[in-house]
């Protein structure tokens, strides 16, 4: 009895199996089918995903791969489904015309754009390559954009012209050379550069724009005060301040015997 029931279940779970199997074969062949017949001439099924896409040479158009017809002077462009223009020609109404490459220009290494650039000392104007118009202590820079000059170190930039910068005492021009810094040991103030008044007790910091105390005192306003170190204590790493020794633990302005917590080993305080 008990095989009997056993066969009965595993002839049912076979012909589960079967017809599973059955099913998704219908369903591949199907699939395939309808994959097939969607795929128009010139074109082939994507390696991933569903869809197709045309063949080199040819674009999608209405649903269909036709050839890509490239006109003279032209080429299929890298992607193989447009074309694109030779160096020397542009892409005008549907054909490569020939590019104009006006007096004092240069063609660009592209059909891309405009097609090309005026050489330095000229910039564009309607089409063409003007001189540039040079004021005094300028000199021409190669871009297409803008005045097409710049000033000489030691001159700003205004629209028409350059105008010299004053530097005052204590003072030189910047890295760009259109504006002026204070020497070391001096600060800007208004137009002048004035000296860093260091208090007793103090240095110039390397930035040389402003002063630090020595190691025992602190700053306080204007000036630099000692460090009251109290007993079982020490100056701290700035020098600036201090730390209880090992085995203490800072209240108000003493050290007591305990151990500090945490908060108090990572702050010094």
């Amino acid at each position: 009895m008990t095989q009997h029931i056993c066969s009965g279940k595993r002839a049912r779970a076979i012909a589960a199996t079967a017809l599973t199997f059955a099913a998704t074969l219908s369903l591949a062949e199907a699939a395939h089918a309808q994959t097939s017949q969607a795929i128009p001439a010139n074109a082939h099924a994507r390696p991933y995903g569903q869809g197709w896409n045309c063949d080199h040479a040819y674009r999608e158009k209405s649903g269909a791969c036709t050839k890509v017809e490239i006109p003279a002077n032209g080429v299929l462009n890298s992607f193989g489904n447009d074309w694109e223009c030779e160096r020397l020609y542009k892409k005008a109404d549907g054909a490569c015309v020939a590019l104009v490459v006006p007096e004092h220009g240069y063609a660009e290494d592209s059909s891309n754009g405009r097609g090309w650039h005026c050489e330095q000392g000229y910039r564009e104007s309607k089409q063409s390559c003007v001189a540039v118009q040079l004021p005094a202590n300028a000199y021409a820079i190669d871009s297409p954009y803008g005045k097409g000059w710049k000033c000489e170190r030691g001159f700003t930039d205004g629209s028409k012209d350059c105008t010299a910068v004053v530097v005052p005492a204590n003072a030189m021009l910047d890295a760009a050379g259109d504006r002026w810094i204070c020497l070391r040991g001096f600060v800007k103030s208004a137009e002048t550069c004035a000296p860093i008044e260091i208090p007793a007790n103090a240095f110039l910091a390397s930035t040389g724009k402003t002063w630090q105390c020595e190691r025992g005192y602190f700053s306080k306003a204007n000036r630099c005060e000692p460090l009251r170190v109290p007993a079982n204590a020490h100056i701290g790493y700035s020098g600036n301040d201090w730390d209880c020794n090992d085995g203490y633990r800072k209240e108000s302005d003493a050290c007591i015997a305990g151990i500090r917590g945490t908060a108090e080993r990572l702050t010094g305080k």
